[in-house]
């Protein structure tokens, strides 16, 4: 069944590097290694995806219409051309957005339960 058939909903939970790649995403462009550098520093260094996981996660989420390449390009004085540049589509923000609200309310479970620090 084609993804952009789902609702946002039907896709989760999202896997770790799924939802770390297009929170990565949320704000910006960019390109593989600054996602893989994103991943780490808002994890502290918790989560460190490795070339193979985050390029096959980016074939996947492509294929899902979750994220596209971007047409936009920095200055080439400032950047290496090979790369590609990544970015949410509006389908991506919209499961981006159903997992953070699915966190949100385990979250909030976990605290009614007196597990979770407020």
């Amino acid at each position: 069944m084609p993804t952009q058939l789902k609702s946002p909903e039907e896709l989760l939970p999202l896997t770790p590097a799924i939802f770390h790649i297009l929170l990565a995403l949320a704000d910006d462009e960019r390109h593989g290694y600054s996602i893989m550098q994103h991943v780490a520093e808002t994890t502290d260094g918790q989560i460190k995806m490795g070339p193979g996981t985050l390029y096959g996660t980016i074939k996947r989420l492509l294929a899902a219409k979750m994220i596209e390449e971007s047409d936009e390009r920095p200055d080439p004085k400032l950047d290496d051309e090979r790369r590609r540049y990544y970015k949410l589509t509006p389908f991506g923000k919209k499961v981006l957005s159903a997992e953070v609200s699915r966190y949100s309310k385990m979250v909030k479970t976990a605290k009614a339960v007196g597990v979770a620090i407020a």
